[in-house]
């Protein structure tokens, strides 16, 4: 009967061990006054320590690249792509190839043009894709929501 319990003791840890959600970045917004008819609005994801999150520009054959998509509106017009800070651009072994990542904190801004008088909002999703020294996670897209005051 000892026997049976504690099997039943390592199963029931082996499934609650793979059980685990990881969720190693975690994203906010905000949005940034440039002029009485331009806005930046501004994409802020915090990763956790060990993982990576990669850049926009990715070498084909890579991990999934950051990517936004925002919602089309009458109330603005995007002025240009989304630009990024500088990241670590390293040779990698694991993609063997030449990759940008961010680690602990990556911003994203996109500058936009308002056609309508504020307040409104803008939602946008992020596409992306996190490794750290031994695995990757399936990409993820998270929606995001940017109030313009």
């Amino acid at each position: 009967m000892k026997k049976i319990g504690l099997v039943l003791c390592f199963v029931l840890c082996a499934i609650v061990a793979n059980g685990q959600i990881l969720d190693p970045v975690k994203w906010s917004t905000n949005v940034n006054k440039i002029s009485d008819g331009e806005y930046e609005l501004e994409a802020i994801a915090e990763i956790e320590e060990g993982w990576h999150l990669y850049s926009q520009s990715v070498p084909e054959d890579g991990p999934i690249p950051t990517s936004f998509v925002f919602k089309g509106s009458s109330e603005y017009l995007k002025k240009g792509n989304t630009k990024e800070e500088e990241g670590h651009t390293v040779d990698d072994p694991i993609f063997d190839m030449r990759i940008t990542y961010f680690d602990t904190k990556a911003s994203f801004k996109q500058r936009i043009k308002l056609r309508e008088k504020a307040p409104f909002s803008v939602k946008a999703v992020v596409e992306f894709m996190v490794c750290d020294d031994s695995r990757c996670l399936p990409p993820k897209e998270v929606d995001l929501v940017f109030s313009v005051n």
